[in-house]
Parts: C-alpha cells; sequence; structure tokens
C-alpha cells in the first residue's frame, strides 16, 4: 500500500492483556522449541492463558516462496512444551498426513486411513487433542496415479467418523483468501503478499480447483458427518462472505470456526462482523495463526474489545510491515468475549480446563 500520512486524530485504547484469560486455539510452533521460552513470557505479558500447537507433530522448513512440510515427533513437542509449561501449551495432530506433498499421499488409501487412525489413536494417547488437516489436502496432495485427492473423497470418510467417534475435533483448512485464486495483478487486492510469497497463489487453474469448488466439498463433509464436531479456520476461509459463513454455522450444528489470521478482512467491516459475532458467540474461538508478539495479541485484543478506528493490522506473517487497509474494532460485550476467548474451546475439548491453571 502507498506510504500515505494520515491526519485524523484518533484515541489508542489498545489493551495491555486480554480483559479476560485467551487460549489461542489456533497456532503453530512448526517443531521449532527454540523461541517456546520467549512465546511463554508474551503470553505472561498479554494474558494469553494456553496456546495450541495444531501441527505438533510436522516440522516446517521455509523455501521457494512458501514453506515445505516434514514428519516431526508429537513426543517431543509433549516434552518440551506441554510437560516443561503444564497448562500452557496443548496440541493437535496431522496423523498420517504429516508428508510432503511432493510426493504421493498413498498408494493404497486402505492402508492410508488404518495408519492415519492408528496414529490418531496413539497420539490421543499421549495427549493430542484433535485432529488438523492442512490446505495441502485438496489442493497438492495426490495419490500414487497422479491424481488430485480431495477432502470429500469417501476413501478418507472413515477418518471423520472415527475422529468423531473418539471426540476429538478436526480442524480443516480448506481455501485461502479469495485473491489467492485470482491474477496475480495491481488490481488484486493480495498482489504484494502474492508477490513476496508466490506459492500461495492458486490462479492456475489447470493445475488448482477453484476456490467455490473446496469449500463445496468441505461443506459435503460436515454434512456427511455429523456426529463429528468440525473447526473451520479462518471464519470458514470465507470471510469476504459473512453470509455464507452464517449458513454454514446455521446448517451445520456439528461446526465452530475461528477467526485466525482475518482481522484484515473482519476489521474492514467491523458493523456486519459485529453483529456476526455477537450472533455466533457460541460458535467462534479465538485464535491468531501468527507468531507470537506481544503488538500482535494487543492487535487483537484491540479489535475484540475496543471501537478503536483506523488501525493497522498484522499482516499474515505477524509483522506490521506491510498492510492492504485500516481496520476497527468491534467492542464486544464482556460475556461474549468470554465466550470466544476460552469458553467455547473448552466446550470442544472439554479436558483442558483442568489443564490451565488461569482458568477458574
Amino acid at each position: 500500500m502507498a506510504s500515505v500520512k494520515p491526519y485524523l486524530v484518533h484515541k489508542n485504547n489498545t489493551p495491555e492483556k486480554a480483559r479476560f484469560p485467551a487460549i489461542d486455539a489456533h497456532n503453530h510452533l512448526w517443531g521449532d522449541w527454540r523461541r517456546v521460552n520467549e512465546i511463554v513470557s508474551v503470553m505472561n505479558e498479554t494474558g494469553v492463558a494456553s496456546y495450541c500447537d495444531l501441527t505438533s507433530n510436522i516440522s516446517l522448513k521455509r523455501g521457494n516462496g512458501g514453506y515445505e512440510l516434514q514428519d516431526g515427533d508429537i513426543s517431543a513437542f509433549m516434552k518440551d512444551c506441554v510437560e516443561k509449561y503444564p497448562g500452557r501449551f496443548y496440541g493437535f495432530t496431522t496423523a498420517a498426513f504429516a508428508q510432503s506433498p511432493d510426493k504421493p499421499l498413498f498408494k493404497d488409501s486402505t492402508e492410508f486411513v488404518k495408519k492415519t487412525i492408528e496414529l490418531l489413536h496413539v497420539h490421543a494417547s499421549i495427549g493430542a487433542k484433535g485432529l488438523k488437516i492442512l490446505k495441502e489436502l485438496g489442493l497438492h496432495y495426490r495419490d500414487a496415479s497422479g491424481k488430485l485427492i480431495n477432502l470429500d473423497d469417501e476413501r478418507l470418510a472413515p477418518i471423520w467418523d472415527e475422529a468423531g467417534k473418539m471426540d476429538m475435533p478436526v480442524i480443516m483448512h480448506q481455501g485461502d483468501p479469495a485473491g489467492f485464486f485470482e491474477p496475480v495483478t495491481p488490481e488484486n487486492e493480495h498482489y504484494e503478499s502474492l508477490l513476496k510469497y508466490p506459492a500461495w497463489s492458486f490462479a492456475d487453474r489447470e493445475k488448482f480447483p477453484r476456490k467455490h469448488e473446496l469449500l463445496e466439498r468441505r461443506d459435503k463433509v460436515l454434512k456427511n458427518h455429523p456426529g463429528t464436531t468440525f473447526i473451520l479456520p479462518h471464519v470458514a476461509n470465507f470471510p469476504e462472505n459473512l453470509e455464507y459463513v452464517s449458513s454454514v454455522l446455521d446448517e451445520h450444528p456439528n461446526v465452530f470456526i475461528d477467526f485466525s489470521a482475518r482481522l484484515d478482512e473482519l476489521g474492514r467491516q467491523p458493523y456486519s462482523s459485529r453483529n456476526f459475532f455477537i450472533k455466533y458467540q457460541d460458535r467462534i474461538c479465538f485464535g491468531t495463526d501468527m507468531p507470537v508478539s506481544t503488538e500482535m495479541y494487543r492487535c487483537y485484543f484491540r479489535f475484540l474489545e475496543t471501537w478503536d478506528e483506523y488501525f493497522i493490522p498484522p499482516d499474515y506473517d505477524g509483522t506490521f510491515e506491510r498492510y492492504r487497509w485500516r481496520i476497527c474494532g468491534i467492542g464486544l460485550p464482556d460475556e461474549v468475549l468470554k465466550k470466544i476467548y476460552y469458553e467455547n474451546i473448552l466446550r470442544i475439548i472439554p479436558g483442558l480446563k483442568k489443564e490451565i491453571k488461569e482458568i477458574k
């Protein structure tokens, strides 16, 4: 965005701490425990009671304008984070989905499903709270024949059913911001992000499904597995269309959402966002999906708790170096803030309450 000096005089009411204990129910350590001490220090400073590493069995290598996935060790996460800092961390697993997309996800679908379910049980036995499905499923993962594997592939259905039987929520990412599926031109409101991270572009129609196709397949899974609890991150991956997200929540009582990494989308439509948050206050969880910093967390609190106007949100990588537009706060009532900060995720994962000392 062009550097323009604003002359608007307005107050900054940024909270130093969340008004109530916050559980960051969507984040990633990516197998790098070097910053854990620093993260805990920021959590203490900002009132974040607990942090969920959704990919606690994956390590990540950045490169090629994006990142590369590698199999990690969930036991190391349990030892170096959960045990070292009781109550401050919990994790989800990707089970057998922790694979690099440059190789076939499976040769034998029956064996893959069996392995995934076995790993899900093993990881649950050592503390994993849920199953995380990355956007690679539906965009990148292929079978041995080279065919793209879709989220609603019936061969995978036993996995979603088993998670439901285990009372383990499934958080599934399908689709990215609408602009990521459009040509990378200056007219695209995500132009600068896509220049910085070219691997985020899915504009190639020959290679990638369209966003509406991904969401249709996901919604089919929601309908076909009513006994499984699903969390749809990033405002169900369509914050540009809150009317659609409302219809998903209305039609599927087994669904919750988080709003991680989407303050920019929500904060540019503050009236609609406030009405949405109040209407669906029992279905929304707090999460950030960004590298931890005091500035990042406090911006989330400012959006949720204050009526502040025209402030800069963090970019997708958690920095404040670039922004597409400024946003406004939505000033939520205390009873709504409590649900979003911690009560809703505790309803989804009841066992957490005994582990998190900061929450009475």
